[in-house]
């Protein structure tokens, strides 16, 4: 089915995506061995305290664990589907655990490294801060939710349904929105609801971003805290 469906592919064609994915593997092997090296040598060399040598571990773990989901999600891709003409794709659920895993492991690294060089900032602990604080934490989990349904957007090539904003065609609710059944399907199986979905996180994300860094003005925070605040609205406006 692979040959039929890409009969006219030219060799450099072909070539540029194999040498994209060889790279992409690459990369990620070398990723693996720039966490474990390193972290073998300061363990034998005793430089890493009890906690820190928990989160090295998980970090590593968490590395090895992307490089598998990373062949499972291929491995999707390649099986036979005899009932499919369609052109061959991945599973979209394995590609968005793929970019979660990569998220997650992203962000931890950020998190452990920061850590490590920057000192905790010791600030009183006011109302309005716990609420900063945790309304900070809420606008993660939507910017994490809204990365993970553009995965699905990706792995269903959703954005080639619509392509214009803000309204999809001629319509703001497009007609064909729970067209799949059960209902629950149509959140990750139906490229139209995917796109209706990833816009209106998106839409969510910029605006909480937005509020994050209004109420953050109101607050008495040091240099280092509203440079984050300053530089996360701008790379939203950015994206």
């Amino acid at each position: 089915s692979l040959n039929s469906l890409n009969h006219d592919m030219t060799l450099a064609e072909f070539k540029f995506i194999w040498y994209m994915e060889y790279s992409h593997r690459m990369w990620g092997r070398v990723v693996g061995l720039a966490y474990i090296l390193p972290a073998a040598y300061f363990w034998r060399r005793g430089w890493l305290s009890r906690p820190l040598k928990g989160c090295v571990l998980a970090l590593c773990g968490l590395v090895c664990f992307q490089g598998l989901l990373g062949w499972y999600m291929v491995k999707s891709g390649l099986e036979e589907k005899p009932d499919s003409y369609d052109i061959p794709r991945v599973s979209q659920y394995r590609l968005a655990a793929h970019l979660g895993s990569a998220l997650v492991l992203y962000s931890a690294s950020l998190w452990t490294g920061l850590s490590l060089l920057l000192p905790r900032h010791k600030l009183p602990e006011t109302k309005q801060l716990l609420r900063l604080r945790q309304y900070a934490h809420g606008t993660t989990a939507l910017i994490f939710l809204t990365a993970l349904s553009g995965a699905f957007v990706a792995g269903l090539d959703a954005g080639l349904v619509y392509n214009s904003f803000p309204k999809m065609g001629e319509h703001w609710i497009p007609d064909d929105l729970l067209a799949f059944s059960p209902v629950l399907r149509n959140i990750f199986e139906n490229p139209t609801t995917v796109q209706f979905d990833h816009r209106i996180l998106g839409i969510a994300s910029i605006t909480a971003v937005t509020a994050l860094y209004l109420f953050s003005r109101k607050i008495p925070l040091p240099r280092r805290t509203r440079m984050a605040v300053t530089s996360l609205l701008a790379v939203a406006c950015i994206q």
